[in-house]
């Protein structure tokens, strides 16, 4: 799996206002607010200081799907709406399509949270991004030299699948859908994270530490994807079982020894860099309490935040942090002072919100309360320091 990394071809030049020049720009931006608002809101409606309503059934259901449709969609539109136009050479949606992409994805946000809103309508605009982005980038995906770049189009339908169940649930068309709907999209994010982080992190550590050789070994390559794609579809057909937990487990140990191949101690000493390697531990360990989780060893909602939060969470907030300094002309390497503690305080939440329950279950709304703050702390972190970043030119005066 090659990949090109370096300034993306020429397009025209950009103005002043540059936030739908390339498409991390208004996603990564989006994702930032949402990722503040989402948390406040959820935070607010878990202890009531808010009164439920809108589209979903439940508190839960609304939660778990806008932090997977809403944040995290939002993030991975605004990556491959950029780097594809790097591995490919070809063109990808800018200006008019972007601001149509980005309203459609607002729109749907604003609607699952309206309450009277027509459930049909509220369920035919949240199902429409996905495949929209989908459509916007499936010339390059499919044309482009790397055949293995075809593996995003099937993931948005697996995604698309997944809002799909969630919906069905919601409009009582297929009860306990919901929840198989939500690990779906949590398996189709890993597959995402998986494929962009091999091409990536070994880069970056190579590049930005001295000395500093990856290996990357063909058959952990395969197995990578092998094992994550076997779990998904033993989790969808017979979830939270055994089978699935072997598969997870092992899934776990395969990413254990990629992650192993791309260590460097030098790391350590560069922000931008170690926030990738840990979301990417969180992940392992995510995979493999879920494994634990199949064997009724522990919680299942204790394994799937310490993906969620932990890989997912962490490993975006540093993609979204190197993307955006490395396609707006900046030193990449050169996080400021306030980024660093974000990283810190977001693995910090994370790790209150995955070992608090199990220390002391009793204290479990304290944990929720103070995981929350800790990632909207990250997340505010984010927007102040970015939003002037994703709104300017690059500083270098390239289109872009």
């Amino acid at each position: 799996m090659s990949l090109q990394i370096g300034e993306p071809p020429v397009m025209r030049k950009t103005g002043r206002f540059a936030l739908f020049a390339l498409g991390f720009r208004p996603f990564f931006l989006a994702a930032g607010v949402s990722a503040l608002v989402l948390l406040g809101l959820w935070l607010a409606l878990w202890q009531g200081v808010v009164p439920a309503g809108g589209y979903f059934t439940t508190l839960v259901e609304w939660h778990a799907h806008e932090m997977l449709f809403g944040y995290t969609a939002a993030v991975i539109a605004g990556f491959l709406l950029t780097a594809v136009k790097n591995w490919t050479g070809m063109a990808v949606p800018v200006g008019r399509t972007l601001v149509m992409l980005s309203l459609v994805w607002l729109l749907a946000r604003l609607m699952v949270v309206t309450p009277g809103m027509p459930d049909m309508l509220v369920a035919l605009v949240d199902l429409a991004f996905v495949p929209l982005v989908g459509w916007s980038l499936w010339r390059p995906l499919w044309y482009g030299q790397n055949k293995v770049n075809r593996m995003f189009l099937l993931i948005f339908a697996g995604m698309t699948l997944a809002n799909l169940l969630v919906h069905l649930d919601v409009a009582g068309l297929g009860q306990g859908l919901w929840p198989r709907g939500i690990y779906l999209m949590v398996d189709m994010v890993l597959l995402v994270l998986l494929l962009v982080a091999g091409r990536v992190v070994p880069f970056f550590t190579e590049k930005a530490v001295p000395g500093a050789r990856s290996t990357v070994r063909p058959w952990v390559e395969k197995a990578t994807f092998m094992t994550m794609v076997a779990a998904a579809l033993v989790e969808l057909a017979l979830p939270h079982g055994p089978w699935g937990g072997v598969l997870l487990l092992l899934a776990a140990l395969v990413q254990a020894i990629r992650l192993g191949g791309w260590y460097h101690g030098g790391i350590w000493r560069v922000p931008i860099l170690w926030v990738l390697h840990l979301g990417y531990a969180w992940l392992v360990l995510g995979l493999a309490l879920r494994g634990l989780a199949g064997f009724d060893l522990l919680p299942y909602a204790v394994a799937l935040h310490a993906i969620t939060v932990g890989g997912i969470g962490v490993l975006t907030l540093g993609m979204m942090s190197r993307v955006a300094l490395g396609h707006t002309g900046r030193n990449i390497n050169d996080t400021g002072p306030l980024m660093p503690i974000a990283f810190g305080l977001l693995n910090l939440g994370a790790a209150v919100r995955v070992f608090g329950p199990l220390v002391m279950m009793e204290k479990f709304n304290l944990w929720i309360n103070i995981a929350g703050g800790l990632w909207m702390l990250a997340f505010l972190a984010f927007v102040l320091v970015y939003t002037p970043i994703l709104v300017q030119p690059r500083v270098d005066g390239r289109p872009g």
